[in-house]
């Protein structure tokens, strides 16, 4: 279990409230808006009305005590780097930043913060990719580098061994997991059987991934 202390309550760090709660993690959300901060307590287990670019209330919420510091103000820049910055300033552990271009996350890394995520933009690849596949069921980026895919078992491949089908010496990709009913199992062997009432969750590179499957 982590502490965390959520700077923004709209969309974004409402989504990000409901995760780290189901997570078993202590959020302490803040926003400058009462009916944003009413909306998100029964995810967090503490809230604060307050301006994150005001020095003394930002200094006020001991930002030390904190195990990860997550700025997820939307539409409005300059208060978000300020926050950041500050953030730094006072000792935070760990900052994650949100961005919605490029260039913000530049200035964000460059006054303090220790990573970046751009919910638009990973979004925005993550459906470009699922839904032009018709054999894609669920994506997943790891680097630029490898991807887990989730997959409908190819026709061809029904009735067949995981051993016999040999995609890793074929295509360099590996099945990590069948999943079945919504339930994953790693246990795969060479004599893992592929049935049509199965999925597969398979690991490469991506450009592998989409020649193995044929997407």
């Amino acid at each position: 279990m982590k502490t965390v202390l959520l700077i923004g309550a709209g969309r974004f760090g409402r989504h990000a409230a409901i995760q780290l709660s189901k997570l078993g993690h202590q959020v302490m959300a803040v926003d400058i808006n009462e009916e944003r901060i009413n909306d998100i307590i029964p995810f967090v287990t503490g809230a604060q009305i307050g301006d994150s670019t005001n020095e003394g209330f930002l200094r006020s919420l001991g930002v030390k005590s904190f195990d990860l510091c997550i700025v997820a103000i939307s539409g409005d820049f300059q208060s978000s780097l300020e926050t950041t910055s500050m953030l730094k300033e006072l000792g935070a552990a760990c900052v994650i930043a949100r961005a919605e271009r490029d260039v913000q996350a530049k200035f964000l890394l460059r006054n303090g913060a220790d990573h970046v995520v751009y919910p638009e933009k990973e979004m925005a690849k993550w459906a470009a990719v699922r839904f032009t596949g018709n054999h894609i069921l669920d994506y997943t980026e790891l680097d630029e580098r490898h991807a887990i895919f989730e997959v409908n078992v190819p026709e061809a491949w029904l009735g067949k061994t995981v051993g016999a089908l040999d995609v890793r010496k074929k295509y360099g990709i590996n099945i990590l997991a069948v999943k079945r009913s919504g339930i994953s199992d790693f246990t795969i062997t060479p004599e893992t059987l592929l049935t049509g009432e199965v999925t597969l969750l398979a690991l490469g590179e991506p450009g592998a991934l989409r020649k193995c499957f044929k997407i």
